[in-house]
Parts: C-alpha cells; structure tokens; sequence
C-alpha cells in the first residue's frame, strides 16, 4: 500500500504539521482551516496538535471524559472530511495532545502508548506537566511530548528541571523504547514559558515592531540555557523569525496594554512578550562504540537498524498564526518533511468485503493475518463510512473468532447481520482493530453498500425520484 510520496523500495518522504496553542481555557474558533494550512502542497500525512490551558474546571473536566471536548471536536469535524482520523489523543486537565493520520496510513501505526506527568503543585497538579503519545510509524519509534512548564521570568532553572524530570519519569511498556530519549525521533513542543530576560520593554518592542528579532534570540532564555544543559543540546529548533507569542490583548495583535493598576499595595505590569510557545526535535544519537567492540561493530554496522532504517527530519515551516485571537497566545505552527525507509509495507492483518452487502441480506466479510502479532479474541472488525473520525466512530463491528488463534495467511470469514447494516448505503471501508495495539492494523479498500429496498419501505427515501421508480 502506498501512496504518490510514499515510493515502495528507496526512500519515502512524509509530511508532518505540528500545532502548539495555550488556548487560555477560550472555546474553539468556528474555523481552524488557517491553522492546518489544509491545501498545501504537498498535501499533509499526519497532524499533530498540543493545546494548553483547555477548559478544565471540575464539572467540564468530568463532562469531557464522558465525550469529546469541544477543541477535538472541531479538529476532528475538519479533519475527516479530508480522509484523517484521530489515531489517539491524551489529556491531563487543561493539556490535550491529538494525533491524526491520513487514513492510507492507520495500518502502519502500531504499538501506540500515551502517558503523563504531572508538575503543578509539587507533582499532586495537574495544570502543569507533560502528555505524550509514543507510536510506531512504519517501524521508526516517534514521541510527541505536549508540555506546559513553570511560568514567570525568574522560574528558567526550574523549567528546564521539570522538562529533564518530565523525560525521566515518563516509561513506556516496551523493551526497546522505555524511556522518551530511546524513541528514534522525539517532538518536544508546548508553551514551555521560556521568556525573554534582560532587555527592558520598550527595547523589545522596538525590536519587535522594526523586525529586528534577531537582537532578542541572544537573550531567549531557552537558547540560552541550551548552552549551558547537554541534554537540551540533543534538540534542535528552527530560527525565531515570527513574533514573540506571548501576551497579546484578546482578539486582537496588540501586546498586552494593561494599564499598570494598584490593589492592596500590589502594582500591575504589562507582560513583556516572550517565545513561550515552542516546537523542537530531536534525532537519537547514534550510540559510540567501545574499543572492545570497535571491529566487531564495523563489520556490522551496514545491518544495524539504525543505519538501515535511518530517519531523517527537516524542517519546511516555523511560524505563528496571527490571525487566532481567542487567547492571549497566539498558535505556533511547524512542519517537516520526514525522509525515512519503511521497515515494512504491509499490513498485519488483509480484510475484504465478500459479494454485494445492503441491508436486504447478512452480509460476509473475510480476514487473514498475514504476519504474527499478538491478536487477542478481544480483536474486532468494524463497519465505517469514508470519512470516519476515529477508530471508535463506527457503523457496527464483529468479534474477530473466538474458539482458537488463526493461522498465518489462514482465510477466516465472518458474517454481519443485516439488521446491523446501514440503509441507505454508502461508501464504506472495514477496518481490524487490535486491543493490544490499541489501533486500526488492516484496512479494506473503500466498497459501496447498496441501498436497501427496506429503506424505501420505511420512508427513508422517495419511491419515486426525478420521474424514475427506484
């Protein structure tokens, strides 16, 4: 399965957008289209996108994890119609991180983990920390990392603390990527709070207003703290060249202009503006080999799945989107090209339609697991219209078979009650879902259910249209 820019055999190229957003607990816009950049060419494969500061009261809190929150509801209502489902998503109070994919790609996606780490009030808080989601894409280990670090011009030390013990304490299942650093590739983004120290206010707005950014990169203090932390050394970062963020009167791209006030002794200031909001990668160092094994290395370094299978990140865009005013932040957008050789092409599991389905009749479907994995009767076939949302967004589903596990390349069939199949027809795909894998790991191409003659019977279309009986 590929697609134009996905070549079987060489290398293949992905395209990956990647959002980070203090919406500063506002509800979404009614149009996020500025802010996916949705027909750019070439056209994207996966959209990553890291919210702080969602709505998190208690009752909103409870209430979103009955149902979607408002912000993936609008991301995934765009996103669908265009042929992306969410692959998954993580929350911890007011941070949300999404991932969706292409559907072209879901098949490829595998071993998915999100965890969390909470900072805020001495790790008991969760208004503060890191979420992440870890995956496999087509074999290369990534890790997206949606932080929102310590705020305040004197807390630089303590961010970059938080972030080493974020990276410390997050562990994933899995032998070969326990902690985030092991992942191939890790996208460290969020509003990490990183201000602008020294220079007074009317200097940055100087700076700011006559597009002399540069004179301000030397005092960021996240550039500056990188000199000083190996660690922050392995992530790279475009140049700053959009504006400062961070604080913007609402609904507007006016810096704050709060008037300094008095209360109880207390004056106001105005928030000088800062690059709070952040987007960074980082590639896995290639480990150095001892003297004791040096020859034997070298004879075997061609096999090594790292050189291999290499992955290469590029950067194509690092800028914000002025023209969102719903929060004080202003969106912070990044893409990348990801130039990468697929350790593997085909799906774990084939899944076809057999014969014609409508409602009229029980429909057949069968699947064959072409590669060993670890299935589970827990396993499940489901039923979705094109332009799905999310694995869980579902006409029907069936139980993969439960009496004994399936033999490789073993075609085994399974039937759906037409009680269970849609009316009025459509374009359809099915799709096998893993537990273990928590993800979609075979698709069938699209098919067409037919529309049922119980649907006209039951008034759901006209009998008669445009003249012709149906």
């Amino acid at each position: 399965m590929s697609t134009g820019r996905f070549r079987s055999g060489g290398r293949d190229k992905c395209r990956l957008h990647m959002v980070t957003w203090n919406v500063a607990t506002a509800e979404p816009p009614e149009d996020v289209t500025s802010l996916l950049q949705l027909d750019v060419q070439p056209p994207t494969d996966l959209y990553v996108i890291g919210l702080q500061e969602v709505n998190a009261t208690p009752i909103r809190f409870i209430s979103d994890l009955i149902a979607e929150d408002s912000w993936s509801h609008v991301f995934m209502d765009t996103l669908a119609p265009r042929g992306f489902v969410k692959v998954t998503s993580v929350r911890m109070q007011g941070l949300l991180l999404l991932v969706f994919a292409k559907q072209i790609h879901l098949p490829f996606i595998r071993n998915i983990q999100t965890t969390y780490t909470r900072t805020g009030i001495f790790g008991y808080w969760g208004n503060k920390g890191g979420v992440s989601v870890r995956f496999s894409f087509y074999g290369h280990m990534v890790c997206f990392l949606n932080c929102h670090l310590a705020a305040h011009m004197n807390y630089s030390l303590q961010r970059v603390d938080e972030f080493e013990y974020i990276l410390e304490a997050q562990d994933f299942d899995l032998y070969d990527t326990p902690q985030i650093r092991d992942h191939k590739v890790v996208f460290w983004f969020g509003d990490l709070n990183f201000r602008i120290a020294d220079h007074g206010l009317h200097f940055l707005r100087s700076s700011i207003n006559s597009g002399r950014l540069n004179l301000l990169w030397n005092k960021d203090q996240l550039i500056m703290m990188k000199k000083k932390e190996p660690f922050l050394q392995e992530f790279e970062e475009g140049p700053l060249d959009f504006k400062p963020t961070y604080k913007f009167d609402r609904n507007s791209d006016t810096y704050d202009t709060r008037a300094p006030k008095s209360w109880l002794g207390f004056n106001g200031k105005k928030r000088k503006p800062a690059w709070t909001d952040r987007i960074l990668w980082r590639i896995k160092p290639k480990t150095l080999p001892s003297e004791d094994d040096e020859e034997e290395k070298a004879s075997t370094s061609t096999v090594d799945g790292q050189d291999e299978f290499p992955i290469l990140v590029t950067q194509d865009k690092y800028t914000s989107d002025m023209s969102y005013g719903v929060s004080d932040h202003k969106p912070v957008i990044a893409t990348f090209s990801l130039d990468l050789r697929k350790c593997f092409d085909t799906p774990l599991v084939h899944v076809s339609p057999v014969g014609v389905w409508s409602a009229d009749q029980d429909a057949l479907l069968t699947y064959t697991i072409q590669e060993d994995f670890m299935s589970s009767t827990w396993d499940w076939i489901g039923l979705y219209k094109v332009g799905f949302k999310s694995a869980a967004d579902y006409e029907t589903f069936v139980w993969v078979r439960e009496d004994d596990l399936p033999e490789i390349n073993e075609v085994i069939q399974r039937s759906v009650e037409k009680d269970e199949i849609p009316l009025l027809g459509g374009q359809y795909v099915l799709g096998y879902y893993s537990t273990n894998m928590q993800s979609i790991i075979g698709l069938s191409a699209s098919f067409q259910i037919l529309e049922s003659k119980r649907a006209v019977m039951e008034g759901l279309v006209p009998e008669d249209i445009n003249g012709f009986n149906k």
